[in-house]
């Protein structure tokens, strides 16, 4: 029960991380890839809060969205690296941060 709290945390602290670098996105490409990144990273905080509160069946479907979302975000911001609008270091520190959430929501799922 901890762990969703934490997984809220978490989910915060990874946005918080993200938008700095989503504001360093070219103007020519903040509007499509910039926007993606910020309507997806606020997609997985309101999913994550949604999912804390809700029982049963409906938790388990606002975890898979959660899943979902987050494979969205992974792919996403591997794209940002790949087209050199992030560096390395900020992508390595970014997917840490998503597969530790990966991680703890496959935890969270299995307790249920």
């Amino acid at each position: 029960m901890h762990d969703k709290f934490i997984l809220h945390k978490k989910t915060y602290e990874l946005l918080i991380w993200v938008y700095p670098v989503i504001n360093r996105i070219p103007k020519s490409h903040r509007l499509v890839l910039g926007k993606k990144l910020e309507e997806i990273g606020l997609d997985l905080l309101l999913t994550i809060i949604k999912a804390n509160k809700a029982r049963g069946k409906n938790r388990l479907q606002l975890q898979l969205q959660y899943s979902e979302h987050l494979d969205t975000l992974r792919i996403l911001i591997r794209l940002t690296k790949d087209l050199k609008m992030m560096s390395i270091k900020q992508y390595t520190l970014t997917a840490k941060k998503i597969n530790e959430l990966g991680r703890m929501l496959a935890g969270w799922m299995k307790v249920i």
